[in-house]
């Protein structure tokens, strides 16, 4: 059984830098070296950089050895974090990052919404890691802590869940669901196989 659990660190950005068009603060998506995004997050947080990596909880059992319940990141080598586009050099310049998620010309910022989804979902929700999908059944969460989120329906075993992708990073999640709490989400949709 798996539990969800959130690192996050939260700071005030108090750097000065040159006035531009956008200069809040957006949260981006930081590609880190493999198994170092906690430690990426504490640097980060060390430059008053505010970061997000959602954990979750999962057994695991080597041979002669007790079972141990290990928290992993839910998408692994990324860490969220929260900066104006000009702190690029700062985040950038942080040991275990690789680069910012993006284009060569500009970093992509990933809506608010998305990471404050996620955010009250791990709360309330059992939420795994889930395989990232192109095509499927697209359907909305109408109630609860994550309602208004669309994603792909899918069956695991006896269980619904919706498959939230962060087209960003490439990267999904499956969120467990009462088929009461979904509704089409008026997208065409597109036949999965199975």
């Amino acid at each position: 059984m798996s539990g969800i659990i959130e690192r996050a660190t939260s700071v005030a950005n108090n750097w000065a830098f040159c006035p531009s068009a956008d200069v809040s603060p957006r949260w981006f998506a930081i590609y880190t070296t493999a198994r170092h995004e906690k430690h990426v997050s504490e640097l980060l947080a060390e430059r008053q950089i505010e970061t997000f990596v959602p954990l979750y909880r999962t057994p695991r059992h080597w041979k002669k050895s007790r079972p141990v319940v290990l928290e992993l990141p839910l998408f692994p080598t990324y860490v969220f974090a929260r900066i104006e586009r000009q702190a690029r050099g700062v985040v950038l310049g942080t040991p275990g990052v690789l680069s910012i998620v993006g284009s060569s010309e500009e970093s992509w910022a990933l809506p608010d919404f998305e990471i404050d989804a996620l955010r009250s979902g791990i709360r309330e929700r059992r939420i795994e890691p889930h395989p990232y999908l192109i095509v499927g059944e697209r359907v909305r969460i109408k109630a609860g802590a994550m309602a208004g989120v669309e994603g792909v329906l899918v069956r695991k075993k006896n269980d619904l869940r919706v498959v939230l992708s962060l087209d960003t990073i490439m990267r999904s999640v499956a969120v467990e669901v009462d088929a009461n709490d979904i509704e089409p989400s008026g997208s065409t949709p597109v036949r999965m196989a199975c």
